[in-house]
């Protein structure tokens, strides 16, 4: 922006600025959380752990995500009734992501770090995408799935996802039609590929 540009707080690309620097600027915790919270919001999953394929993904310094998520208050999805935004969602989810990290076969729950920020309801969604299209989180824009619930019985004659092809161990996910692991690792290794070079590394 030209020193001479009008300055607008609500422009689209100053509401991203803002969003990741403020979300950026909490301290990461370790996984599993264990200070319950309450509120919605996002957060923001950070991977060090030796899993080789994720080595470009690496993030010692809880900087670049591997994963971007959101929790909204009990009830807003529904409408009706105001929804919660007192009731621990933001926790919750969370501590959801956390079980799915323990079910993983190849993955350590102490190689992830979070960092959240309890947002105002109206806002989350906004915030979630913001955080997406700056740091195109693997596990939200390749690996797909992590962040999915049980579909339920009745429902389950849809793919595996591709979180689960890599990361199998939820026993939900091992219901479904496989999808190839050969398939999923190209997949993988092509957008380490281009994000180790977005980051400077070989």
């Amino acid at each position: 922006m030209s020193e001479h540009e009008p300055y607008d707080p609500l422009d689209y690309g100053n509401l991203t600025v803002n969003l990741v620097r403020e979300l950026m600027d909490r301290n990461p915790v370790d996984l599993p959380a264990t200070e319950r919270f309450g509120g919605p919001g996002v957060y923001a999953l950070f991977y060090d752990g030796d899993y080789e394929p994720y080595a470009a993904l690496r993030s010692s310094d809880a900087a670049h995500p591997i994963y971007v998520g959101k929790a909204v208050p009990p009830g807003a999805r529904k409408g009706g009734r105001a929804p919660d935004e007192a009731a621990p969602a933001l926790f919750k989810r969370i501590r959801e992501h956390t079980d799915s990290l323990e079910a993983a076969v190849n993955l350590r729950v102490m190689d992830f770090r979070c960092r959240y920020l309890v947002v105002v309801p109206l806002w989350i969604t906004m915030a979630e995408r913001f955080l997406i299209e700056h740091y195109q989180p693997c596990w939200n824009v390749c690996v797909e799935g992590f962040g999915l619930h049980n579909p339920g019985k009745g429902r389950l004659q849809g793919l595996c996802p591709w979180w689960d092809t890599l990361h199998p161990g939820r026993q939900w996910a091992a219901r479904l039609r496989p999808r190839s692991e050969v398939e999923a690792k190209e997949r993988l290794r092509t957008f380490t590929d281009q994000y180790g070079a977005s980051r400077g590394r070989p």
